[in-house]
């Protein structure tokens, strides 16, 4: 079986190697980049599978790198996961890079066995959607005019295709299929991130947040629960 390739992106020489060392221990293949360049010309060259990125890098920040990788991605209707390294303190940053389109954040010092945990649930949802898209399934929800292709993980408003995170699709798809139902934010973390998640309750506002720009005239979808969490407009 093909090792999952991890673009680490990371300045600090001791931080990489750390991070190598682990991942390479867990039966990843490693590619190190020390700069935003450097990392985008990897992604040229070679097959990467998920991204650990640095937000405070040389030269490019880690959110210009980020949000260059998902324009750039999103033109092939691709998608690399994005997990962001982020020093405690900097919430604003990983608020922006959330809403940019990465998947996930670790803050520094972290524990290797949850880095590592976090790139494997990343990962399983990327396989989870190559082996939907590649299953002949009619999992889909259709509601005003928004089209939600569970099996293809496609969502379409008037027939335009949207460029959603995995996450943001996950939680698309989960509200979707319980029309009226409210999920608490738990309940949202537990489905769409997995267990081995140290995800907070401000992270899935932020994730609805981007979801329903995105969403534009159908965001009204999305009904907030005051106190509790959210849920998907009933058909009337």
């Amino acid at each position: 079986m093909k090792k999952a390739n991890i673009l680490v992106v990371e300045d600090e020489s001791a931080i990489q190697q750390l991070v190598s060392y682990n991942l390479i221990k867990a039966g990843f293949h490693v590619t190190c980049a020390d700069t935003g360049e450097e990392a985008l010309d990897y992604l040229i060259k070679e097959d990467i599978d998920c991204m650990l990125l640095d937000l405070m890098l040389p030269g490019m920040s880690g959110l210009e790198v980020c949000e260059k990788v998902q324009a750039k991605f999103a033109k092939k209707n691709e998608k690399i996961p994005v997990i962001m390294l982020t020093a405690k303190g900097e919430e604003e940053d990983i608020v922006a890079g959330l809403e940019l389109g990465a998947d996930d954040y670790i803050t520094k010092p972290f524990s290797p066995k949850v880095l590592i945990a976090r790139i494997k649930a990343v990962l399983r949802r990327g396989f989870e959607k190559s082996k939907d898209e590649g299953e002949d399934q009619q999992g889909i929800i259709v509601a005003d005019k928004l089209e939600i292709n569970k099996g293809r993980h496609e969502v379409r408003l008037e027939g335009e295709l949207l460029q959603l995170t995995m996450t943001e699709f996950g939680i698309l798809a989960l509200l979707a299929a319980k029309p009226g139902w409210v999920f608490t934010r738990q309940q949202i973390i537990d489905s769409v991130r997995g267990y081995d998640f140290l995800i907070t309750p401000r992270a899935i506002d932020v994730q609805i947040f981007g979801l329903r720009k995105k969403l534009g005239k159908a965001e009204d979808l999305i009904e907030t629960v005051r106190g509790i969490g959210y849920r998907f407009k009933s058909a009337q």
